[in-house]
């Protein structure tokens, strides 16, 4: 059966991007297509979510990275509804849909990671991801400005009011909201896209939203003490005759002859020697 769902679990060495696709291509098309090359797992296309048309590239995975390249290799620039279609690896392609509540924070220090970036602006609400720092290729340092993507515009428009202009590792931050991609130089936070938002609440109770938090010590063991002590079971009757008393359990710790020191003849029994 058809798998047409993409997320962050798909594989993404065996997935390869497929662009510049007509607007009556379907996922169903894409599977059929690409399920000559190899065994297909998920099949995704974003889509506007106002208009609900997909946006000309989609996404799909093989079981195996070989099958992929093999895709890659056989199906780049075939024409599709008289239109050629470009496909590669996705790792370098992949765009997601590009509506939220998304922060551009910039000005950062170098020493400011990841980390100091989810600490700081998770007090302001859910953040749905690890905050990304844009860091050269080759030697890995910031390039001085990062993205946050927050769950909620009302958590955005929170920390973009309290952190604009406030210092971060003895500089001061800016905070403003992220220009959409390929939209011509407008910005996240448009009344459209809050209304749409509103609408379409994102669902965040399955998402880490303490994704550096470290998980609380186990508790120590101290010898000789259980936490919920259970208690013995009560000795049977012994085959005595029902409706007779049955006699305690020696006391713990002390001798046999001494267990029952101080405790009365048991009615209908004869004292213990």
């Amino acid at each position: 059966m058809a798998n047409f769902l993409g997320g962050s679990d798909r594989n993404q060495d065996a997935t390869i991007y497929v662009g510049g696709l007509d607007d009556k291509v379907t996922e169903s098309i894409l599977w059929e297509l690409f399920i000559q090359a190899g065994p297909v797992v998920t099949v995704n296309m974003p889509k506007d979510r106002i208009t609900g048309a997909h946006q000309g590239f989609g996404f799909v995975e093989f079981m195996g990275e070989e099958d992929a390249d093999y895709a890659m290799r056989i199906m780049n620039m075939i024409k599709l509804f008289g239109k050629p279609i470009k496909v590669n690896k996705a790792s370098a392609n992949e765009k997601n849909l590009d509506v939220g509540a998304n922060l551009f924070v910039g000005n950062l220090d170098p020493e400011v990671d990841e980390k100091l970036l989810f600490d700081t602006f998770s007090a302001f609400g859910v953040i749905l991801q690890v905050p990304k720092i844009m860091r050269d290729t080759e030697t890995g340092s910031s390039k001085g400005y990062a993205f946050i993507n927050f769950a909620s515009f009302e958590a955005s428009d929170t920390a973009l009011e309290a952190m604009n202009g406030q210092y971060l590792c003895n500089r001061s931050i800016t905070c403003s909201y992220a220009y959409k991609k390929d939209a011509k130089g407008e910005r996240h936070g448009t009344a459209a896209e809050r209304l749409l938002a509103a609408q379409n609440p994102i669902i965040t109770g399955d998402r880490p939203h303490q994704m550096f938090a470290e998980l609380p010590p186990p508790p120590v063991a101290v010898p000789g003490l259980m936490a919920n002590p259970v208690m013995p079971p009560a000795p049977p009757n012994m085959g005595m005759p029902p409706g007779l008393p049955v006699p305690p359990p020696p006391m713990m710790g002390l001798p046999p002859h001494m267990s029952q020191i101080g405790m009365p003849p048991m009615m209908g029994y004869p004292p213990p020697p």
